[in-house]
């Protein structure tokens, strides 16, 4: 295998990686919602435009026939919709926007692992010269070095059942 073949598949691979990473974070939440049997501290937003977004690579990677952009798009396209579903269910009739000046309804884990995700794909673009691939994937990495400031700047205080879930 010559070096741009071990390059492009270790670079495959990280997205992969990454990717499949960045989507499990989302069990805490699914493990919490089915626990509790309700939604309290999980958002919503995240779910579904990361769900919209699967669905759009995987047509992408479909059309370009890019096996790296079909799997890791498919897993998250289900994985999201299983999400979402499960949100759905749990979710009340009224919900209630309260604004605050805290973290606790961000997800720390899904941050490091967006920032680490979008990176990944952007070199994967760079890498391709596939501007498609590497310029939606910037502001990934901006909104995610955004809500690590906001991390540092309001550290979070969780609710202490909360965190016994995600141990």
């Amino acid at each position: 295998m010559e070096a741009g073949g071990v390059a492009d598949t270790l670079l495959s691979g990280s997205c992969l990686l990454f990717t499949l990473g960045m989507f499990s974070t989302g069990l805490s939440d699914l493990r919490h919602m089915w626990m509790t049997r309700r939604v309290d501290n999980v958002q919503f937003l995240p779910f579904l435009t990361t769900d919209v977004n699967n669905l759009s690579w995987l047509s992408y990677g479909t059309l370009k026939g890019d096996g790296t952009l079909i799997i890791v798009n498919a897993v998250g396209a289900v994985l999201q919709t299983l999400y979402i579903l499960v949100y759905l269910h749990y979710c009340p009739r009224k919900a209630k926007v309260i604004q605050t000046k805290s973290t606790q309804r961000l997800s720390f884990s899904l941050t490091i692992a967006t920032l680490l995700t979008s990176a990944s794909w952007t070199l994967y673009g760079y890498q391709l010269r596939d501007p498609y691939i590497m310029v939606p994937n910037l502001p990934g990495i901006l909104t995610s070095v955004i809500r690590l400031w906001l991390f540092w700047k309001y550290p979070q205080e969780q609710d202490r059942n909360y965190q016994l879930l995600q141990t």
